[in-house]
């Protein structure tokens, strides 16, 4: 019997297989002249089988010309599955060993210009040595036999029958065999045949259990191992469609239920009846809300779309979430400020020492509402050094105020939907971090600090630092649009702080929003200060210790200072005193002896060597070397320029790690003396006889600014004069080319590291007369400051 199906199989493209079988073949192979070489055609997701009618589509020019002369020469060729379908061009390891010899019917030439071979396979075969691989494989081949054992005809009736019910029910579950191969295979009587025809029809998962069925050469047993690959793929069919029924018994369900919630408000609503509990709550809870007009329409809207959903809905709960953080935000809730001035003061000088810009500015803003009653919020940015406190400030302004504190990190992020939030058609969408602080906060004026906003990202996901314009704009954060509340929500009431290591990395527009305050680092005396008031105390409460157990002086504590930490903050002072009061805790653990006072012989024992070196004022006594001041991220330093005179032809040369900024002043300083020799007590000619070698020690230290200007100019003209400077001077400010003096920043980090060096005397620019008079009376105490306008009057007080 045969069948008029004709499906495509590929040797080239992927497609679905479904073959032709038929008992007697349309072409004849010679038993007795069987070739011992045989060209080979890698098929890929493919099995043939004896006896199939086996139409295939050939994607690769090998193929096709192998198939177009197999048909013009009746010639036989095998047939041999392929290892993976996703290799081009196959070698002897990527083909299976056993194959099926086969002929060319027919070639047809397909509308989209592929070709389309019929094969018809004959008998197995094996390969035994790949031999050529040009113009297609060819390869030299023994033949395989089917045997049929002798088994009883009761069991090839039984297993015949097996196979016959199982291929009958992967038929009828199929959409795609056509409903008469039922009766086909039923009809065939041939068990040879039937198995072979089951095996090239069904469709597998796996196509390696075909190439199994190939491989085995027992015709019965071949059947036994098809009967269990039918048994595997009816399974599957059956699990496949209780799944199906499944999905269809839920949906039918929800359909139910949504029918009869539907049924049952109405009949409540006609009977007068209370709605739901839980509405009935959440409505008394919008109820007593101080929300706008707008926001209740709103709520009512979005109540009345949440009755008609389905409970058991994804819609439902995304909906009650929506409809729940509208009314925990507290719309129009303040709590009262604490206007007492005396106390705000008192609180902000417990929690903190100096910082006093930052402190009159909040007394300036509580001034104005104990005046006035409102004032729309500033929004102030403390920018400045690690461990300098600008964090801990905003929770010490929050219970200055009586407020609600919020801190919201913002380092690292680059999500814009973290300050706006996701819209809530979104699944898992949340609100963004300002409204849902708020929301925890309770109250609608609450303390925000923004922490990290210098370290804002930005990526495809947008740009956060733009989102915070809106909110941080008094102007416009009275209708803060969040994209998960998707309403205005007044932000003007909160009190925005930031904090910042650094200014230059905020976006422009936002940085000109805020109102800049530059925390800078402290000074020893305030170090000393904050460790003897804060620190101490934090450490002896945290660690379980009492006053008369552990004491450390000032004085101490400023040697703790110096030869333990080098920072701007105090942050490395704390963990000093921490790591003493560890020790102490030990102490006290292990024999119960407590040291009381802590003297400075004894930190070596607490602490272990010293770690932090800051230079003293020495060396300077030959000429040429001049004491300049620094401004680094952990503080200020001092630092020495070097030069020294030799014969030569009036060449400069500059060592020690100089930026471009710094190089640049010392070619300033180089030119200036060249247009003024008289300066250096010389003339043009015999200047232009020396070389000059600039050079500032600690080579391994990368240093740059303008700042060293008139450091260089001053070290150069002792060399050339043969004269060291005054003692006791140390000098900070930048240098035109006209020689005019210009002011520098970072004078109180300067200050410091003179006072640490034991400088007596600094020279600076006219112009950073305002930066001394900034500074409290004791912390310059001891200093002579001499300000200068032009390089004339340097030379004027250093000789």
């Amino acid at each position: 019997m045969k069948t008029d199906n004709y499906t495509m199989a590929n040797s080239g493209v992927e497609v679905n297989i479904m073959p032709v079988m038929q008992e007697g073949g349309l072409k004849q192979l010679d038993e007795k002249n069987l070739p011992m070489y045989l060209p080979v055609l890698a098929l890929r997701n493919a099995v043939l089988f004896p006896g199939a009618v086996f139409p295939i589509t050939v994607g690769r020019d090998s193929s096709v010309k192998l198939v177009r002369e197999m048909e013009a020469t009746d010639e036989p060729f095998a047939a041999v599955p392929q290892k993976d379908v996703t290799v081009e061009n196959p070698t002897s390891d990527d083909i299976h060993e056993i194959g099926t010899v086969c002929k060319v019917i027919k070639t047809l030439e397909m509308p989209d210009g592929s070709v389309t071979a019929i094969l018809q396979g004959f008998r197995r075969v094996k390969i035994v040595e790949i031999v050529s691989f040009s113009p297609y494989i060819s390869a030299e081949v023994s033949y395989l036999d089917d045997k049929m054992p002798k088994v009883d005809k009761q069991s090839v009736k039984a297993l015949s029958d097996s196979i016959k019910e199982k291929a009958s029910t992967i038929i009828r579950a199929s959409s795609f065999a056509p409903k008469e191969a039922v009766a086909a295979v039923s009809a065939i009587d041939n068990f040879t045949f039937l198995v072979n025809f089951t095996a090239t029809s069904t469709e597998v998962d796996d196509l390696q259990d075909k190439v199994a069925l190939l491989n085995t050469g027992d015709i019965y047993e071949r059947g036994m191992q098809l009967l269990s690959v039918l048994d595997h793929q009816v399974r599957l069919i059956e699990l496949k469609q209780e799944i199906q029924r499944k999905v269809k018994t839920e949906i039918d369900q929800q359909q139910r239920e949504y029918y009869l919630n539907n049924q049952l408000r109405t009949i409540q609503e006609e009977l007068g009846m209370d709605e739901g509990e839980e509405f009935r709550k959440l409505r008394e809870k919008a109820a007593s809300k101080k929300w706008p007009g707008e926001v209740a329409e709103v709520f009512e809207r979005e109540m009345s779309r949440l009755e008609k959903y389905n409970p058991s809905s994804p819609d439902y709960s995304v909906q009650y979430n929506y409809i729940q953080f509208m009314l925990d935000l507290p719309w129009g809730e303040m709590s009262k400020d604490n206007t007492d001035l005396r106390h705000a003061q008192k609180v902000l000088n417990e929690d903190h020492f100096g910082l006093d810009t930052v402190k009159d500015r909040i007394i300036e803003y509580l001034a104005v509402i104990k005046l006035k009653g409102n004032m729309k919020s500033p929004i102030l940015c403390l920018y400045g050094h690690p461990g300098v406190g600008k964090t801990s400030l905003g929770k010490s302004v929050a219970r200055a105020l009586g407020r609600k504190y919020v801190r919201i990190s913002l380092g690292g992020l680059h999500d814009e939907a973290e300050i706006r939030g996701h819209r809530k058609t979104y699944v898992g969408a949340l609100p963004g971090r300002i409204l849902n602080g708020i929301k925890n906060a309770g109250t609608s004026n609450p303390v925000v600090v923004l922490d990290e906003i210098d370290k804002v990202g930005q990526d495809f996901k947008g740009d956060p630092s733009s989102a915070l314009l809106e909110a941080l704009d008094p102007e416009q954060n009275a209708s803060f649009h969040d994209n998960y509340l998707d309403l205005d929500y007044d932000l003007s009431n909160v009190l925005f702080i930031t904090t910042a290591n650094g200014i230059s990395t905020i976006q422009p527009a936002l940085r000109d929003r805020m109102e800049l305050i530059n925390v800078t680092g402290y000074l020893a005396e305030e170090k000393t200060e904050i460790a003897s008031r804060y620190l101490l105390p934090k450490q002896l409460r945290e660690h379980g210790l009492k006053e008369d157990q552990l004491h450390i002086s000032k004085k101490v504590i400023r040697e703790i200072i110096d030869k333990y930490t080098h920072e701007s903050g105090v942050r490395g002072l704390d963990k000093q005193i921490a790591k003493i009061a560890r020790v102490t805790a030990k102490k006290i653990a292990l024999d119960g002896s407590a040291p009381g006072e802590i003297g400075s012989d004894m930190l070596k024992e607490y602490l272990g060597l010293p770690t932090s070196f800051h230079d003293m004022q020495k060396g300077n006594e030959a000429p040429g070397v001049v004491t300049g001041l620094a401004w680094t991220e952990l503080g200020g330093e001092i630092l020495f320029v070097e030069s020294s005179i030799s014969e030569g032809k009036g060449n400069l040369t500059m060592t020690g790690n100089l930026g471009d900024v710094m190089k640049e002043s010392a070619q300033i300083a180089y030119q200036y003396i060249k247009a003024h020799p008289e300066y250096a007590k010389t003339d043009a000619e015999q200047f232009a006889k020396k070389d000059i070698h600039v050079h500032v020690p600690e080579g391994a230290v990368p240093k740059d600014g303008p700042s060293a200007g008139i450091t260089m100019v001053s070290s150069m003209l002792s060399a050339l004069r043969g004269e060291a400077v005054r003692h006791g001077i140390a000098m900070t400010g930048e240098m035109t080319l006209r020689g005019r003096v210009l002011p520098v920043g970072g004078i109180k980090e300067k200050i410091l590291a003179a006072k640490r060096a034991g400088v007596k005397t600094i020279i600076i620019s006219e112009e950073n007369k305002k930066d001394i008079d900034d500074i409290k009376e004791i912390y310059i105490k001891g200093l002579t400051f001499v300000y200068v306008k032009d390089i004339k009057d340097v030379i004027d007080n250093i000789f």
